[in-house]
Protein backbone atom coordinates (compact mmCIF):
# COMPACT_ATOMS: atom_id res chain seq x y z
CA UNK A 1 0.00 0.00 0.00
CA UNK A 2 2.54 2.80 0.80
CA UNK A 3 4.00 2.27 -2.14
CA UNK A 4 1.46 4.12 -4.26
CA UNK A 5 1.37 7.20 -1.55
CA UNK A 6 3.89 9.66 -1.19
CA UNK A 7 3.26 12.50 1.00
CA UNK A 8 4.49 16.23 0.69
CA UNK A 9 7.41 17.51 2.98
CA UNK A 10 4.64 19.63 4.44
CA UNK A 11 1.75 16.86 4.81
CA UNK A 12 4.98 14.54 5.96
CA UNK A 13 5.84 17.18 8.52
CA UNK A 14 2.27 17.95 10.20
CA UNK A 15 1.88 14.09 10.45
CA UNK A 16 5.34 13.99 12.63
CA UNK A 17 4.24 17.39 14.29
CA UNK A 18 0.62 15.98 15.01
CA UNK A 19 -0.70 19.04 13.48
CA UNK A 20 -4.80 19.05 11.71
CA UNK A 21 -4.74 18.13 7.95
CA UNK A 22 -7.07 18.89 6.09
CA UNK A 23 -7.77 16.75 1.80
CA UNK A 24 -8.92 18.80 -0.93
CA UNK A 25 -9.75 17.37 -4.08
CA UNK A 26 -8.00 18.25 -7.90
CA UNK A 27 -10.99 17.19 -10.01
CA UNK A 28 -11.92 21.28 -9.15
CA UNK A 29 -8.62 22.46 -10.47
CA UNK A 30 -8.21 20.36 -13.75
CA UNK A 31 -12.43 19.93 -14.21
CA UNK A 32 -13.93 22.78 -12.35
CA UNK A 33 -12.34 25.57 -13.80
CA UNK A 34 -10.52 27.71 -16.52
CA UNK A 35 -6.78 28.40 -16.08
CA UNK A 36 -5.58 30.77 -14.61
CA UNK A 37 -8.53 31.03 -12.26
CA UNK A 38 -8.25 27.30 -10.73
CA UNK A 39 -5.08 27.84 -9.86
CA UNK A 40 -5.16 30.84 -8.09
CA UNK A 41 -8.54 29.81 -6.51
CA UNK A 42 -6.43 26.23 -5.38
CA UNK A 43 -3.48 28.40 -3.55
CA UNK A 44 -5.93 30.70 -1.89
CA UNK A 45 -7.94 27.37 -0.86
CA UNK A 46 -4.65 26.38 0.56
CA UNK A 47 -3.85 30.02 2.17
CA UNK A 48 -7.10 29.79 3.83
CA UNK A 49 -6.40 26.39 5.47
CA UNK A 50 -2.95 27.48 6.97
CA UNK A 51 -4.31 30.82 8.27
CA UNK A 52 -7.01 28.52 9.85
CA UNK A 53 -4.19 26.11 11.89
CA UNK A 54 -4.30 23.60 9.45
CA UNK A 55 -1.76 21.99 6.55
CA UNK A 56 -3.84 21.75 3.25
CA UNK A 57 -3.04 18.27 1.49
CA UNK A 58 -4.45 18.65 -2.30
CA UNK A 59 -5.02 15.09 -3.43
CA UNK A 60 -3.90 13.68 -7.53
CA UNK A 61 -2.29 10.93 -9.32
CA UNK A 62 0.64 11.50 -10.83
CA UNK A 63 3.39 9.34 -11.95
CA UNK A 64 1.73 5.75 -10.39
CA UNK A 65 1.46 7.88 -6.91
CA UNK A 66 -1.17 9.19 -5.25
CA UNK A 67 0.09 12.50 -4.14
CA UNK A 68 -1.30 13.91 -0.86
CA UNK A 69 -0.16 17.60 -0.41
CA UNK A 70 1.10 19.08 -3.98
CA UNK A 71 3.84 21.23 -4.75
CA UNK A 72 3.15 24.67 -6.61
CA UNK A 73 4.86 23.07 -9.87
CA UNK A 74 2.33 20.66 -9.56
CA UNK A 75 -0.39 22.99 -9.29
CA UNK A 76 1.08 25.22 -12.23
CA UNK A 77 0.85 21.18 -14.33
CA UNK A 78 -2.63 20.78 -13.00
CA UNK A 79 -3.92 23.83 -13.76
CA UNK A 80 -2.56 23.59 -17.73
CA UNK A 81 -2.74 20.08 -18.59
CA UNK A 82 -5.79 19.56 -20.91
CA UNK A 83 -5.51 15.21 -21.09
CA UNK A 84 -6.25 15.00 -17.16
CA UNK A 85 -8.35 11.95 -16.64
CA UNK A 86 -11.16 12.37 -13.98
CA UNK A 87 -10.23 9.40 -11.86
CA UNK A 88 -13.11 8.02 -9.71
CA UNK A 89 -13.25 4.54 -7.58
CA UNK A 90 -13.25 2.88 -10.70
CA UNK A 91 -10.43 4.21 -12.55
CA UNK A 92 -7.80 4.27 -9.86
CA UNK A 93 -6.47 1.54 -9.95
CA UNK A 94 -5.48 1.93 -14.40
CA UNK A 95 -4.81 5.81 -13.60
CA UNK A 96 -1.90 4.24 -11.39
CA UNK A 97 -1.22 1.63 -13.02
CA UNK A 98 -0.87 2.90 -16.18
CA UNK A 99 1.08 6.41 -14.41
CA UNK A 100 -1.61 8.70 -16.41
CA UNK A 101 -2.11 12.24 -14.75
CA UNK A 102 -5.14 12.04 -13.06
CA UNK A 103 -7.26 14.39 -10.48
CA UNK A 104 -9.26 12.93 -8.02
CA UNK A 105 -13.14 12.87 -7.55
CA UNK A 106 -14.76 13.69 -4.70
CA UNK A 107 -15.34 10.00 -3.86
CA UNK A 108 -11.59 9.22 -4.72
CA UNK A 109 -10.26 11.69 -2.75
CA UNK A 110 -11.95 10.30 -0.05
CA UNK A 111 -10.54 7.12 -0.49
CA UNK A 112 -6.96 8.62 -1.02
CA UNK A 113 -7.34 10.28 2.50
CA UNK A 114 -8.66 7.80 4.48
CA UNK A 115 -5.51 5.49 2.89
CA UNK A 116 -3.01 8.64 4.81
CA UNK A 117 -5.05 8.34 8.04
CA UNK A 118 -6.75 12.06 7.14
CA UNK A 119 -10.23 12.68 8.57
CA UNK A 120 -11.52 15.67 6.89
CA UNK A 121 -12.00 16.88 3.64
CA UNK A 122 -13.20 20.40 1.80
CA UNK A 123 -15.05 20.79 -1.45
CA UNK A 124 -17.40 23.04 -3.59
CA UNK A 125 -20.65 20.23 -3.18
CA UNK A 126 -20.74 16.67 -3.55
CA UNK A 127 -22.47 14.69 -6.34
CA UNK A 128 -25.74 12.61 -6.12
CA UNK A 129 -28.57 11.14 -7.71
CA UNK A 130 -29.04 12.98 -10.96
CA UNK A 131 -33.19 14.25 -12.43
CA UNK A 132 -34.25 11.43 -13.85
CA UNK A 133 -31.93 8.43 -12.05
CA UNK A 134 -35.24 6.46 -11.76
CA UNK A 135 -34.72 5.57 -15.31
CA UNK A 136 -31.11 6.50 -15.68
CA UNK A 137 -29.80 4.84 -12.69
CA UNK A 138 -27.25 8.40 -12.85
CA UNK A 139 -26.44 7.92 -9.34
CA UNK A 140 -22.99 9.44 -8.69
CA UNK A 141 -20.19 7.45 -6.67
CA UNK A 142 -19.42 9.84 -4.15
CA UNK A 143 -22.95 8.72 -2.33
CA UNK A 144 -21.28 5.12 -2.02
CA UNK A 145 -18.55 6.47 -0.91
CA UNK A 146 -19.83 8.42 1.49
CA UNK A 147 -21.50 4.55 2.94
CA UNK A 148 -18.49 3.45 3.37
CA UNK A 149 -15.38 5.53 3.99
CA UNK A 150 -14.31 7.46 7.04
CA UNK A 151 -13.79 10.95 5.77
CA UNK A 152 -16.48 13.37 6.81
CA UNK A 153 -16.88 16.08 3.55
CA UNK A 154 -17.43 19.94 4.32
CA UNK A 155 -19.63 21.19 1.23
CA UNK A 156 -22.35 23.70 0.61
CA UNK A 157 -24.56 20.66 0.09
CA UNK A 158 -25.11 18.49 -3.05
CA UNK A 159 -24.51 20.28 -6.55
CA UNK A 160 -27.86 22.02 -7.24
CA UNK A 161 -28.22 20.42 -10.93
CA UNK A 162 -29.07 17.20 -8.83
CA UNK A 163 -32.52 15.52 -7.58
CA UNK A 164 -31.83 17.13 -4.00
CA UNK A 165 -34.70 15.10 -2.49
CA UNK A 166 -33.59 11.92 -3.67
CA UNK A 167 -29.80 12.71 -2.61
CA UNK A 168 -31.15 12.97 0.75
CA UNK A 169 -33.06 9.68 0.71
CA UNK A 170 -30.27 7.60 -0.52
CA UNK A 171 -27.95 9.39 2.41
CA UNK A 172 -30.40 8.29 4.53
CA UNK A 173 -30.82 5.08 3.36
CA UNK A 174 -26.74 4.18 3.59
CA UNK A 175 -26.97 6.11 7.35
CA UNK A 176 -25.09 8.94 6.23
CA UNK A 177 -25.47 11.85 9.06
CA UNK A 178 -26.12 15.01 7.22
CA UNK A 179 -25.37 17.75 9.59
CA UNK A 180 -26.62 21.66 8.45
CA UNK A 181 -23.68 24.08 10.10
CA UNK A 182 -25.99 27.37 10.78
CA UNK A 183 -28.85 26.30 8.27
CA UNK A 184 -31.52 24.08 9.23
CA UNK A 185 -31.72 23.26 5.77
CA UNK A 186 -29.99 21.63 2.79
CA UNK A 187 -28.00 23.93 1.09
CA UNK A 188 -28.46 24.14 -2.96
CA UNK A 189 -24.54 25.12 -3.78
CA UNK A 190 -25.37 28.56 -5.13
CA UNK A 191 -28.01 28.89 -3.05
CA UNK A 192 -28.17 29.17 0.98
CA UNK A 193 -31.28 27.32 0.89
CA UNK A 194 -33.67 24.11 -0.26
CA UNK A 195 -37.23 23.13 0.75
CA UNK A 196 -35.07 19.54 2.25
CA UNK A 197 -35.14 19.88 5.92
CA UNK A 198 -32.03 18.41 7.65
CA UNK A 199 -31.83 16.22 10.57
CA UNK A 200 -29.63 17.66 12.75
CA UNK A 201 -28.18 21.53 12.33
CA UNK A 202 -25.70 22.84 15.01
CA UNK A 203 -24.17 26.62 15.28
CA UNK A 204 -20.77 24.22 17.25
CA UNK A 205 -17.83 23.39 15.58
CA UNK A 206 -16.89 21.70 18.80
CA UNK A 207 -20.47 19.53 18.78
CA UNK A 208 -19.22 18.24 14.93
CA UNK A 209 -16.18 17.17 15.50
CA UNK A 210 -17.19 15.81 19.02
CA UNK A 211 -20.33 13.97 16.50
CA UNK A 212 -17.57 12.94 14.26
CA UNK A 213 -15.33 11.77 17.14
CA UNK A 214 -18.23 9.55 18.42
CA UNK A 215 -19.25 7.79 15.24
CA UNK A 216 -15.92 6.30 14.57
CA UNK A 217 -15.48 5.36 18.05
CA UNK A 218 -18.38 2.91 17.53
CA UNK A 219 -17.00 1.78 14.88
CA UNK A 220 -20.42 3.32 12.68
CA UNK A 221 -18.64 3.05 8.99
CA UNK A 222 -18.72 5.73 6.72
CA UNK A 223 -18.39 9.53 6.58
CA UNK A 224 -20.37 12.87 6.91
CA UNK A 225 -21.69 15.55 5.12
CA UNK A 226 -21.30 18.88 6.49
CA UNK A 227 -23.57 20.91 4.61
CA UNK A 228 -22.27 25.00 4.90
CA UNK A 229 -24.08 27.70 2.98
CA UNK A 230 -22.58 29.70 0.37
CA UNK A 231 -22.28 33.09 2.18
CA UNK A 232 -25.26 35.56 1.95
CA UNK A 233 -22.88 38.00 -0.07
CA UNK A 234 -21.80 35.41 -2.58
CA UNK A 235 -25.66 32.98 -2.89
CA UNK A 236 -27.36 33.52 -6.23
CA UNK A 237 -31.22 34.07 -6.68
CA UNK A 238 -32.71 31.00 -6.08
CA UNK A 239 -35.81 31.81 -9.18
CA UNK A 240 -32.26 32.96 -11.00
CA UNK A 241 -30.32 30.51 -11.07
CA UNK A 242 -32.97 27.43 -10.67
CA UNK A 243 -34.46 28.25 -14.35
CA UNK A 244 -30.65 28.61 -16.18
CA UNK A 245 -30.09 24.98 -14.36
CA UNK A 246 -33.60 23.90 -16.15
CA UNK A 247 -32.15 25.01 -19.20
CA UNK A 248 -28.70 23.46 -19.20
CA UNK A 249 -30.35 19.99 -17.90
CA UNK A 250 -32.32 20.70 -21.46
CA UNK A 251 -29.22 20.95 -23.26
CA UNK A 252 -27.72 18.74 -21.78
CA UNK A 253 -30.67 16.04 -22.95
CA UNK A 254 -30.58 17.31 -26.57
CA UNK A 255 -26.95 16.64 -26.90
CA UNK A 256 -27.21 13.14 -24.99
CA UNK A 257 -24.64 13.77 -22.46
CA UNK A 258 -25.11 11.64 -19.55
CA UNK A 259 -22.85 9.98 -16.81
CA UNK A 260 -19.25 11.11 -15.94
CA UNK A 261 -19.71 13.90 -18.23
CA UNK A 262 -22.97 15.35 -16.77
CA UNK A 263 -21.68 17.40 -14.68
CA UNK A 264 -18.76 19.41 -16.04
CA UNK A 265 -21.10 19.74 -19.12
CA UNK A 266 -24.08 21.49 -17.04
CA UNK A 267 -21.32 23.78 -14.91
CA UNK A 268 -19.73 24.87 -17.83
CA UNK A 269 -23.50 25.58 -19.24
CA UNK A 270 -24.46 27.15 -16.32
CA UNK A 271 -21.59 29.29 -16.17
CA UNK A 272 -21.77 30.02 -19.79
CA UNK A 273 -25.98 31.16 -18.71
CA UNK A 274 -24.72 33.25 -15.85
CA UNK A 275 -22.42 35.01 -17.51
CA UNK A 276 -19.48 33.58 -15.05
CA UNK A 277 -21.54 34.41 -12.02
CA UNK A 278 -21.98 30.92 -10.89
CA UNK A 279 -18.05 30.11 -11.28
CA UNK A 280 -17.58 33.38 -9.10
CA UNK A 281 -20.50 31.89 -6.64
CA UNK A 282 -18.50 28.44 -6.61
CA UNK A 283 -14.65 29.79 -5.75
CA UNK A 284 -16.12 31.92 -2.92
CA UNK A 285 -18.20 28.94 -1.49
CA UNK A 286 -15.09 26.87 -1.78
CA UNK A 287 -13.48 29.37 0.21
CA UNK A 288 -15.61 29.51 2.87
CA UNK A 289 -16.01 25.09 3.13
CA UNK A 290 -12.72 25.68 3.83
CA UNK A 291 -12.36 28.11 6.47
CA UNK A 292 -15.13 26.23 8.75
CA UNK A 293 -13.67 22.54 7.23
CA UNK A 294 -10.49 24.16 8.83
CA UNK A 295 -12.20 24.69 12.03
CA UNK A 296 -13.58 21.64 12.33
CA UNK A 297 -10.62 19.70 11.44
CA UNK A 298 -8.55 22.00 14.31
CA UNK A 299 -11.10 20.93 16.72
CA UNK A 300 -10.80 17.04 15.89
CA UNK A 301 -7.37 16.65 16.13
CA UNK A 302 -7.39 18.18 19.25
CA UNK A 303 -10.19 15.80 20.61
CA UNK A 304 -8.72 12.99 19.21
CA UNK A 305 -5.18 14.04 21.04
CA UNK A 306 -7.21 14.42 24.66
CA UNK A 307 -8.44 11.07 24.37
CA UNK A 308 -5.43 8.66 22.71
Amino acid sequence: MKKYIELSTEVQQAKEEGKAIVALESTIISHGMPYPQNVKMAREVEQIVRDNGAVPATIAIIDGKIKIGLTDDELEVFGKSSDVAKVSRRDLPQIIATKQLGATTVATTMICADLADIKIFVTGGIGGVHKGAETTMDISADLEELAQTDVAVICAGAKSILDLALTLEYLETKGVPVIGYETECLPAFYTRKSEHQLNFSTNSINDIAETLKTKWELNLKGGAVIANPIPKEYALDEDYINGIIDQAIKEAKENHISGKDSTPFLLGKIKELTDGKSLDANIELVKHNAKVGTQIAVSFNKKTKMSS
